[in-house]
């Protein structure tokens, strides 16, 4: 239930000015300690720019590397990494078109295709989904983590439940309320998020205990990097998951993996392959991609670029549509 819930918000949240992504991490001093459910990601001044570069993720380290698109650097001198990881971000960093790699003297050196804008997310907003509030597992303190650590500009619940004062008492203030229903697509705001400050220091719940929870500090320098990988992620990733390779697997007109077998939306990780009694596999690639073609829903990058603002082709010739993202109407 909760992955079709997410999904219908994902398909619901999409627009022109903005990019949705799923599944990202959002800790910082333990990487693996938080994971949110949906990103949204509004542009900011600098977004055209980014777009223009590549329609993939840009590694981390190669946009903190002392590389820039004048003159070519060594990568020994670019990257303070040790030698083979330099390589696999080079290597990385080429493929998806931010770095031009030549060899100099047998040296290898690199330099930028062009400068990364600073500037080009507006603003993060982070959405838990819980359709059924009356098992909550650990949205509580999930909740408690984003409004203490001050990641996101904009933390929200989303929940198909009906939603009681009892249950907004026991949520941050900060953390915003929506009632969402994922046949219709309606989705009512029962309380707006408030805004939360990014640039300040946040304070991450590493552990809470009875009598006891280990927090650390971060400061603004370190949300800002993470901000950056989850702005990179978020942009790379998307929100749809890839279609299964059996006979029965169809998408939605907005692009959800469906089951005509079952005639519902399903999640290809669980619900599909030798597990599933009407598993009927497509071995043959070519007649995968001939079926595939006669479904144009089935084209998860055109809908991601008709509907959001990545651009899946970027040729650098102008601006995108581009706009804010403050009242998600």
């Amino acid at each position: 239930m909760e992955f079709r819930f997410e999904l219908a918000l994902c398909a619901a949240l999409e627009s022109p000015d903005r990019v949705v992504a799923r599944q990202l991490g959002a800790g910082i001093t333990n990487p693996g300690g938080r994971i949110v459910d949906v990103c949204v990601l509004a542009p900011g001044p600098g977004f055209d720019r980014r777009a223009a570069i590549t329609p993939s993720r840009i590694p981390d380290p190669a946009i903190e590397a002392a590389v820039g698109p004048g003159a070519a650097v060594p990568v020994a001198d670019a990257f303070d990494l040790p030698a083979d990881r330099a390589a696999a971000v080079v290597d990385r960093a080429v493929e998806v078109g931010y770095l031009e790699r030549e060899r100099r003297a047998g040296r290898p050196v690199v330099r930028a295709t062009a400068r990364y804008p600073d500037d080009w997310v507006g603003s993060l907003t982070a959405i838990e989904n819980k359709p059924d509030l009356g098992t909550p597992g650990e949205l509580e303190a999930q909740l408690r983590y984003d409004a203490a650590l001050g990641l996101f500009d904009a933390v929200v619940l989303a929940t198909a439940s009906y939603v009681t004062r009892a249950h907004l008492n026991r949520i941050p203030d900060a953390v915003g309320v929506w009632r969402f229903d994922p046949e219709t697509g309606d989705r009512e705001v029962v309380r707006e998020p408030a805004p939360l400050d990014p640039a300040a220091p946040g304070v991450e719940i590493r552990d809470e205990r009875p009598l006891r929870t280990d927090v650390a500090l971060v400061g603004p320098d370190a949300k800002a990097r993470k901000r950056r990988r989850i702005a990179e992620r978020a942009y790379g990733k998307g929100w749809r998951p890839s279609l299964p390779d059996c006979a029965h697997a169809t998408a939605t007109p907005d692009g959800r993996p469906r089951c005509a077998q079952f005639d519902r939306v399903v999640d290809p990780g669980r619900d599909c392959g030798a597990s599933c009694d009407a598993y009927d596999p497509l071995t043959d690639r070519d007649e995968l991609a001939s079926d595939r073609d006669d479904d144009p829903a089935s084209d998860l990058a055109r809908l991601r670029d008709e509907r959001t603002a990545w651009v899946a082709e970027p040729d650098g010739d102008g601006p995108r549509r581009q706009s804010g993202l403050s009242r998600f109407r």
